[in-house]
């Protein structure tokens, strides 16, 4: 069975990638099944850039199939931030606890009708020689003042999806599989994976 090594140690992440892969013939690792690899600093300008740069660091350090991944929220009224930085918005020893009230924080003065957002997501494939492919997905949403349900991770519980009137905390993990950025982004990623992999 082929391997697809994803660069990550968050577990929601990985449970997510996992889940939309599974039709795949391909043993899903993660870093925490690679303890030794090099730690990534994550000095990118963009997603795009921060998810290349895991495929291409952990691929050429492992020599497996990496999948390199990017992913955070933009803010429309906040400049597009905490954007590359979501994951450490609340500075040193950020949590998804922290993060979730430095942006409720921000956008207090900020009226409900304006606080568009969407999370985007960038995937990056490389196979430890070269990068063979990056794909991109969003999905838009509004920011609620208070947090909602407890699926999910990162800022999932404040990212209200207006369609369903939920956020992809409360929303059923079935229907965000297929409407997430990640999933967005996977679903072209698949494309790849399987002229690849023929």
């Amino acid at each position: 069975m082929r391997e697809l090594l994803v660069a990550t140690k968050n577990q929601g992440k990985m449970r997510e990638i996992r889940e939309l892969l599974k039709e795949f013939d391909v043993k899903v690792t993660s870093l925490a099944d690679y303890p030794n690899c090099p730690d990534i600093v994550e000095d990118g300008k963009t997603f795009k850039a921060n998810a290349i740069k895991k495929a291409a660091i952990i691929g050429k350090y492992t020599g497996k199939l990496t999948l390199g991944e990017d992913s955070g929220l933009q803010v429309k009224a906040l400049g597009n931030k905490p954007g590359i930085y979501s994951a450490r918005f609340s500075g040193e020893g950020a949590t998804d606890e922290k993060n979730n009230s430095r942006l409720l924080s921000e956008l207090r003065k900020v009226p409900t009708l304006k606080r568009q957002a969407r999370y985007r997501c960038f995937a990056a494939l490389c196979d430890g020689k070269k990068l063979i492919g990056v794909v991109d997905g969003s999905c838009g949403g509004v920011i609620i003042d208070k947090r909602k349900g407890a699926n999910g991770f990162g800022y999932d519980p404040l990212f209200l999806i207006p369609r369903y009137k939920k956020t992809f905390g409360e929303l059923d993990p079935l229907i965000k599989a297929k409407i997430s950025h990640r999933a967005r982004a996977l679903r072209k990623l698949k494309a790849m994976l399987v002229k690849y992999l023929r």
